[in-house]
């Protein structure tokens, strides 16, 4: 019987998030790419293998599910410095882009690859056979429009290689990743599911388990609403919306570099200048500290009225409503402006999640507690079917 490990990945707009095994590892990569050369220049190669991987992904990746297969990529830290990179667009579907599948396939080939991992997948000539039973989730929007089908068969039915390049400690090993179940659950429930229950799906907040809920999840790229009315997803009522904080850092990113002269590499390093605890909102021009307070405090506040502009309308329909969760690494954002709005105007019943880790890792925390539920469950149907097998015997 083949060995399957458990993983739960969330391939967010910003970066991807990933819990494997018993929990024992987990990753965090920025989700940018850059397509790239077999044999990447680096200073100090006999360094290489002092560096952490994560920090120099640097693969080649075959999947007949591609568009653009048997392509050469830099992943996450090492992609953010190329002027190449790219990030997820506005308006893209999650389930339909090449990036989101190497992203996803480069996250499980460094799992397998772990000298830890050595007893788990067979190994011969630098190759690695590696079986996965995933947890991920998709836009309610994709969701609700069925592509979660198509996207859950496509990542099924094939054998997926990652090749290390100029990877630090793995260089030239080889992943194939197969998958002995994938299960696509959609964002919204995924949130509640970790809201209300604990890692063995037991109830954990009985006061929230029959309230009218509803999740506003601001990520990169879009806006996903989730309205929980008797313990479930209203489908009906579920929303998407191509407005997340992308843009609005892009246009951040942009005027920094018009008005000051200095470039960021990314949407990543726009955040981390929005949201660090010292110096917040200031940056360095030619040695000197310098504030942006006002290029961000302008963008920001424009589309926290856009987010609460939603917020207004989705509680219009749904004036039962007890309490809004406000998730996603763009609420984290948006929070002090959405809270001062709210105040001033309507003073809806708000919540965020000070924790802002638990924020960010709310998806694939819910993703993990799904995923080893079926695995469990799953577990225990063959163990019943193996005992009738061996009685009617």
């Amino acid at each position: 019987m083949t060995n399957s490990r458990i993983a739960a990945i969330d391939v967010g707009n910003d970066s991807l998030k990933g819990i494997f095994g018993e929990m024992e590892y987990d990753m965090n990569i920025p989700n940018v790419i850059a397509r790239d050369i077999e044999d990447r220049p680096i200073i100090g190669l006999e360094e290489l293998n002092q560096q952490n991987p994560i920090d120099g992904i640097h693969i080649r990746v075959h999947s007949p599910i591609l568009k653009d297969n048997n392509s050469i990529y830099r992943v996450g830290h090492l992609a953010t410095k190329s002027t190449n990179s790219t990030e997820l667009d506005p308006g893209s579907s999650k389930s339909e882009e090449d990036q989101t599948l190497i992203m996803l396939f480069a996250s499980l080939a460094l799992d397998a690859v772990r000298d830890e991992n050595k007893q788990m997948f067979k190994r011969s000539n630098n190759v690695i056979e590696a079986t996965y039973t995933l947890g991920t989730g998709l836009p309610l929007r994709e969701v609700k429009e069925g592509k979660d089908v198509g996207f859950r068969s496509r990542l099924l039915g094939s054998v997926h290689q990652v090749e290390f390049l100029v990877t630090p400690k793995y260089q030239g090993q080889k992943v194939n990743i197969r998958f002995d179940e994938v299960k696509v659950y959609p964002e919204g429930f995924a949130a509640f599911i970790n809201l209300v229950m604990d890692k063995n799906l037991n109830i954990i907040n009985k006061e929230l388990i029959d309230k009218r809920i509803i999740i506003q999840d601001i990520g990169g790229l879009s806006t996903d609403i989730a309205v929980i009315k008797n313990r479930k997803v209203d489908d009906d009522k579920a929303q998407g919306f191509n407005l997340g904080v992308s843009e609005s850092l892009e246009n951040i990113r942009e005027e920094i570099r018009s008005k000051h002269g200095v470039e960021l590499d990314s949407r990543r390093d726009v955040v981390e200048i929005i949201t660090k605890k010292n110096d917040r909102n200031h940056i360095m021009v030619k040695g000197s500290r310098t504030s942006v307070h006002d290029i961000v405090d302008r963008t920001l506040f424009e589309l926290a009225k856009k987010q609460y502009r939603i917020l207004r309308n989705i509680w219009q329909k749904n004036s039962q409503t007890e309490i809004c969760y406000f998730i996603g690494g763009g609420s984290i954002i948006l929070k002090d402006y959405l809270k001062t709005m709210n105040n001033n105007l309507d003073g809806f019943n708000i919540d965020f999640f000070e924790d802002e880790r638990e924020s960010i890792w709310m998806m694939v925390n819910a993703y993990y507690k799904l995923i080893t539920d079926f695995n469990r469950r799953n577990k225990k149907d063959k163990q019943i079917e193996e005992q009738k097998l061996v009685k009617n015997k």
